[in-house]
C-alpha cells in the first residue's frame, strides 16, 4: 500500500470512528484500497449504518470510488427459507403487486407463485443466498421497484438487497418520486402513521418532520426512508408527542 493509499485508509476509518451509525468496535469494517477505490467489508448494525458509511468513504480526497461489501446484521437469525415464505407473504398480500408474476429462484430451479396473464405490471424474480435478498426482472414503476426493496428489509433475517428490477416503460427519476413512493410505503406501513408526517427530498437526503405518538413509530418512518432505493441520506426531525 503506497503512503497516499494509507493516508486515505486512516481517513475513511477516522470518518467512521466519529459516525454514531457505525460502532467499529462492535461491528468491525474492514477499509482498503484497491486501484483508487475504497474497499468497505463487514457487518454494520443497519441499513442506515451501511449508507452513512459508504457516503462517508465517498467524501474523502482522492476517493475514486467504493466498492461496497458491507452486509446489515440481522436482528433475527433466520434460515434462506424462512426469509423467502416471509417475504413472498408480503408481496403476494400486497394490493399494489397483485398484477405482477412472481417466480422464487432456488438451488438451480423457478417456481411460480403466481402467473398473471399478459403480466401487467411485471414480472418479479426473486432469489435469496445467505440472506441477500435478490431482486431481477420488471416493474411498472419506480415506486413498485422501491416498495419492493422496502419489503425485503421489513423481512426479518435480510442481510442485503441487490434490486435489479427494471422500469418498464423507463422512468426519470427525481426527488418527487422518492417522496412518492415513500408515501406509498408509509400507507402501507401498520407502524406509521403517514397523514401526521412531512417528506421532503433533495437529491437523495430525505428530511422527515411533523409528530407522532411514540419513539418506536419515529424510529421506523426513519426505518423506512432509509431502506427505500437510491436514498443516501435521511434527516429525522419528527417529534414525538404523546397523545392526550
Amino acid at each position: 500500500m503506497t503512503s497516499a493509499e494509507d493516508s486515505i485508509v486512516k481517513q475513511v476509518r477516522a470518518a467512521l470512528e466519529y459516525e454514531p451509525r457505525v460502532n467499529l468496535h462492535r461491528y468491525p469494517v474492514r477499509v482498503d484500497v484497491e486501484a483508487g477505490a475504497v474497499v468497505l467489508e463487514g457487518e454494520v448494525e443497519s441499513v442506515a449504518a451501511r449508507k452513512r458509511a459508504l457516503r462517508l468513504a465517498a467524501a474523502i480526497d482522492g476517493v475514486r470510488g467504493v466498492v461496497d461489501r458491507l452486509h446489515v446484521a440481522p436482528a433475527q437469525a433466520r434460515s434462506d427459507g424462512e426469509i423467502r415464505d416471509a417475504l413472498t407473504a408480503l408481496l403476494l398480500g400486497e394490493p399494489e403487486l397483485r398484477d405482477c408474476a412472481l417466480r422464487v429462484l432456488a438451488k438451480g430451479r423457478a417456481e411460480t407463485l403466481r402467473d398473471v396473464p399478459a403480466r401487467r405490471a411485471g414480472s418479479i424474480d426473486l432469489a435469496i443466498e445467505g440472506g441477500v435478498v435478490t431482486f431481477e426482472g420488471t416493474v411498472i414503476s419506480l415506486s413498485h421497484k422501491r416498495l419492493v426493496g422496502v419489503f425485503a428489509w421489513w423481512t426479518p433475517g435480510c442481510r442485503d438487497v441487490i434490486n435489479s428490477l427494471e422500469v418498464d416503460p423507463p422512468e426519470d427519476d427525481n426527488d418527487g418520486e422518492v417522496v412518492d413512493a415513500l408515501g406509498l410505503v408509509y400507507e402501507i406501513d401498520p407502524v406509521v402513521r403517514h397523514d401526521q408526517i412531512t417528506v421532503n427530498c433533495h437529491g437523495g437526503v430525505v428530511s422527515l418532520s411533523g409528530a407522532v405518538g411514540t419513539e418506536e413509530e419515529r424510529r421506523r418512518a426513519e426505518f423506512d426512508a432509509w431502506a427505500l432505493f437510491a436514498v443516501d441520506e435521511v434527516v429525522n426531525a419528527i417529534e414525538v408527542r404523546a397523545a392526550h
